[in-house]
């Protein structure tokens, strides 16, 4: 069986601070890793591989600091590694993206599932999955929180917050999980070691035969900014002789806001 587990390097959210003055958070000289979710989604793929044999081979768009990032990737268990390296497709919307991943699939031969997260930590957005598989014109089951493959089929269990859905679907498939699914495994030294020599495989749009411009006039939705939330204290001063009075004005001032 072989699977193809889709990827994205995003900054170490831990590591991003804000600008005092515009609110938009610094992500110059942050480094780039595998997002937790994507991690489960890898693990998921790799433990079916160790279930039932083949191949796990990871796809992503990004550059150079992508190839690094999906070290780990190899580290995990994964066989090999595509990346899609093109600077003018580098912040297009989820409707391009699923058209380059499309294409770059066509390119990598046969495969019998793709998985993928319920979403990227960086934007939230739950639709290269269900996107790609209209593309590709196969089936899609998403929130999976287990899953096996057998007889040619993909089981899985959906979690649907009150309550759970079994279903069944035929292969080639997507299948998009959740975090639930499972802890991701950490790499040893030898298997850091190893992912090195690896392959990682990289193309340019015209090499998977698309036009950059072409799909970017497929990109729709523009983020014009993003900022944190802006928070202005009210600087209510609490002045008391004792302990007990200033904690009595707390009281009374947070009851008078409404906060208890």
């Amino acid at each position: 069986m072989r699977q193809i587990v889709l990827l994205k390097d995003i900054p170490d959210l831990t590591e991003i601070k804000l600008d005092s003055q515009t609110r938009a958070p610094i992500v110059e000289g942050v480094k780039r890793r595998i997002s937790e979710v994507d991690k489960r989604v890898l693990e998921a793929a790799i433990r079916l591989k160790e279930k039932v044999g083949g191949e796990v081979v990871v796809l992503s768009m990004g550059d150079d600091k992508t190839r690094t990032a999906l070290l780990e990737a190899l580290a995990m268990g994964a066989d090999a590694a595509y990346i899609v390296d093109e600077p003018g497709l580098r912040d297009v919307d989820t409707n391009a993206t699923s058209r380059v991943l499309e294409a770059a699939i066509g390119h990598m031969g046969e495969y019998d599932l793709i998985v993928a997260g319920e979403m990227t930590l960086d934007s939230l957005s739950s639709q290269i999955g269900p996107r790609l598989a209209q593309l590709l014109g196969v089936p899609q089951v998403t929130y999976v929180k287990e899953l096996d493959v057998a007889d040619g089929k993909v089981r899985a269990v959906r979690d649907l917050e009150d309550v759970d859905e079994v279903v069944e679907a035929p292969l080639p498939a997507v299948v998009c999980v959740v975090r639930e699914i499972n802890e991701p495994r950490i790499p040893n030294l030898m298997s850091i070691m190893r992912a090195k020599k690896k392959p990682q495989t990289v193309w340019a749009a015209g090499d998977i035969g698309l036009d950059a411009s072409d799909v970017r006039g497929m990109s729709y939705v523009q983020v014009m900014s993003v900022t944190a939330p802006k928070v202005e204290r009210k600087q209510v001063r609490i002045e008391a002789d004792t302990v007990e009075e200033a904690a009595a004005k707390l009281v009374e001032a947070l009851a008078q806001e409404g906060v208890i």
